[in-house]
């Protein structure tokens, strides 16, 4: 399918092959969380610094992305939890939405251990097979932080590999989910989901910018595809600042050190 070779290929960082990517789809399912509130003004900051690419619903798409059309690869979420239900991703964007925006690929999130499971895998099946037909790449979030998943059991290799595999078993191209907390036991979530790619999602916003460089590193060396911060780019002191450590160590083999430094320099 040349067609999802060449998205693919888009969304990936020409000097190291890793994906950087910006998140700003969390208002939906958790509220309008500090940081994003102005959401164009995210976006220009966010865009501006060039990720490799961003994930957003329709809407935002539609309303604030067109100035960097062509300069950063669009990611569409297609589905969203809420407040009100937690942990069930009800689908609310279609494929033929993500290829009218241009999109590069198309996002889906499922949340593993919940009750809903089977209801998530059925229509994360069905959105494999529809995006299959035109050539666009599945990207699902795959989180074993269901009520059925014991707390104490949420970032264990064990359950984030089993939420990896069983999405790449199931056709996607990319798996966003947990890091496990060290490069040494990320690798292991990485084979298993091979061949599938595997980014790591951001999560919370960490406690300082160093925890925030350490983690890119670690996904690094564990031998991911890349990551994906939302909440430690647009609640960061300097977004832009931020951004352009973080393509140094993921597209330049640059140290945690020297991203700090280059953090430091741009406050002054």
């Amino acid at each position: 399918m040349i067609g999802k070779v060449i998205r693919m290929q888009r969304m990936m960082n020409p000097a190291s092959g890793h994906i950087f990517t910006v998140a700003v789809d969390h208002a939906p399912s958790y509220g309008v969380l500090d940081g994003i509130e102005d959401i164009q003004g995210v976006v220009d900051r966010v865009a501006s610094a060039g990720p490799d690419a961003m994930v957003m619903m329709k809407g935002i798409a539609q309303r604030c992305f067109q100035p960097y059309a062509g300069q950063v690869s669009l990611i569409m979420k297609c589905s969203t939890l809420s407040p009100y239900h937690p942990q069930n991703d009800v689908w609310v964007s279609t494929v033929d939405d993500a290829v009218c925006l241009g999109a590069d690929a198309i996002a889906m999130a499922l949340t593993v251990g919940c009750p809903q499971q089977q209801e998530l895998v059925s229509n994360l099946g069905a959105l494999v097979c529809e995006a299959e037909q035109v050539g666009m790449p599945v990207i699902v979030h795959s989180y074993p932080n269901g009520e059925l998943v014991p707390p104490d059991e949420v970032f264990t290799v064990e359950r984030v590999g089993y939420a990896s595999r069983m999405v790449m078993e199931l056709g996607v191209d990319i798996v966003k989910t947990f890091y496990t907390g060290s490069a040494e036991t990320f690798a292991q979530v990485v084979e298993m989901a091979s061949p599938a790619l595997v980014v790591a999602a951001g999560g919370p916003r960490l406690e300082t910018d160093a925890d925030v460089l350490r983690m890119a590193s670690g996904v690094v060396q564990a031998g991911a595809a890349g990551i994906t911060f939302g909440r430690n780019i647009w609640q960061s002191d300097n977004a832009a600042a931020m951004i352009r450590a973080l393509k140094q160590i993921l597209h330049h083999d640059a140290s945690v050190e020297e991203g700090l430094d280059m953090l430091a320099t741009e406050s002054i």
